[in-house]
């Protein structure tokens, strides 16, 4: 079990991984070795996840997932396939604690009536300031 939170954990059998070769740092033996990981979650069908957070996390994926609801998430940024596995499981991790945060619901609100006010009243002084700035022609003096 990959513990995400206190309430939730995901059954390693859930996630599928896949060892293929990297390019990057490595020299001739990333030519010989598949250190690169590939994680595949199958966020759609996942019973450890509830529906907002499913929702949430398929919202914060974007293009990481694919049409069927599968998140893939590859990982080469090491270059031991272990720490490969390790960096993608705490990024799918990571991902999914940030879908359990629910978005702050926004209320709708007006100024009031002395806020208004007071804009305008700034409003005219700005204008009259400004005014003064101009220069002055002959038919006005």
């Amino acid at each position: 079990m990959i513990q995400v939170t206190r309430s939730l954990a995901i059954d390693e059998s859930e996630i599928r991984l896949r060892f293929v070769r990297a390019s990057g740092p490595g020299g001739q033996k990333v030519n010989k070795v598949a250190t690169a990981v590939q994680l595949r979650f199958d966020v759609a069908k996942s019973p450890a996840l509830p529906d907002g957070v499913r929702q949430r996390l398929i919202k914060l994926a974007g293009r990481r997932i694919t049409g069927a609801g599968i998140l893939v998430i590859d990982a080469r940024r090491f270059r031991t396939q272990e720490r490969n596995r390790q960096d993608a499981i705490d990024r799918l991790v990571a991902l999914i604690r940030r879908a359990m945060h629910r978005p702050k619901a926004r209320r709708k609100t007006r100024p009031s009536k002395a806020a208004k006010a007071r804009r305008l009243t700034d409003k005219r002084q700005r204008g009259e300031a400004k005014q003064l700035r101009r220069a002055v022609s002959d038919a006005d003096a």
